[in-house]
């Protein structure tokens, strides 16, 4: 049997919020594996064992460029390590900077970004001595570049703390910024189902597998399940079967509305600020208390 650590216990409970002592059985079962303990989890516990996705951990903006004409564009993201410095006006124009360059130099990756020249330097030098001026790190971290098919639009939310960016082919205005809010709202994995992984697809197919099982289904139902479930999931992570968040009666999907509008969508892209990033969390009560333990100690 696999060692289960208090560690691995505290990092399936950060991950799912499930109750220690289910974080622990779960791990024993699925012999210290912690993707395993988290599907392990979601089969007994649902999605509210499944938080994780959802925590923003890092602060910072999503900077988005567009070009005049529309057919070209980026998004950006930057970080820093307080919401403070996230509204600061330099680090703001840091981000807008970043992404103009993006979006008209075309750089590979992150480090071909830094070292193009931007102001009396590079955009490493000038990111370094914004460090030094405010005393607080700041990084970037991801970029995307759009050359549209049809035309570009694009929606800021929360501060700067969602950025869309999607290229509209056809319709109108107002249908693009629908689009753009929607997808905001909605958060979308992909436009499609081809967009989305097959172990992705397996991992949902064996999570409603086992639920199903567990509720005391028949064998020779749980497949049929299984696929219902996979494409129900479909419909919730695709923006083509989503439903229209402004849909009147409730609805009609983005796949129908395009169709309506004779229109379609290209591609899209979506950032969250510090999706992903685990940010250490203090505990305010803890650290008081263990100061004082260990000024009573001292004593």
């Amino acid at each position: 049997m696999a060692d289960i650590t208090a560690s691995m216990v505290k990092e399936l409970r950060e991950k799912t919020d499930a109750p220690m002592m289910e974080c622990k059985k779960a791990l024993i079962e699925a012999e210290g594996d912690l993707s395993k303990a988290e599907e392990i989890l979601r089969v007994k516990l649902g999605n509210k064992a499944s938080k994780a996705a959802a925590r923003i951990a890092a602060e910072g903006v999503v900077a988005i460029h567009i070009a005049a004409d529309g057919k070209l564009g980026s998004l950006l993201e930057i970080n820093s390590e307080t919401d403070f410095v996230a509204k600061n006006d330099e680090f703001l124009k840091l981000a807008a900077d970043c992404a103009s360059l993006v979006a008209d130099r075309n750089p590979v990756d992150v480090a071909a970004l830094s070292m193009l020249p931007l102001g009396d330097g590079t955009v490493e030098s000038t990111r370094a001595a914004l460090v030094g001026k405010i005393g607080e790190n700041m990084s970037l971290r991801r970029f995307e570049r759009i050359e549209a098919k049809g035309k570009l639009a694009s929606y800021i939310h929360g501060g700067s703390k969602i950025g869309v960016l999607v290229d509209v082919i056809g319709g109108d205005e107002q249908l693009a910024k629908d689009l753009a809010m929607h997808i905001a709202a909605s958060k979308p994995k992909s436009l499609d189902s081809t967009g989305v992984s097959a172990e992705l697809l397996d991992t949902e197919r064996r999570i409603a597998i086992e639920k199903a099982r567990e509720a005391g289904k028949p064998e020779a139902m749980l497949e049929k399940i299984a696929e219902g479930t996979v494409q129900k999931y479909l419909k919730d992570v695709t923006l083509l079967g989503q439903v229209f968040v402004k849909a009147e009666d409730g609805k009609q999907t983005i796949e129908q509305l395009l169709k309506a509008k004779g229109a379609s969508v290209a591609s899209f892209a979506l950032y969250i600020v510090g999706e992903g990033i685990e940010k250490k969390v203090n505990d305010f009560a803890a650290e008081v208390a263990a100061q004082a333990a260990a000024a009573a100690g001292n004593k």
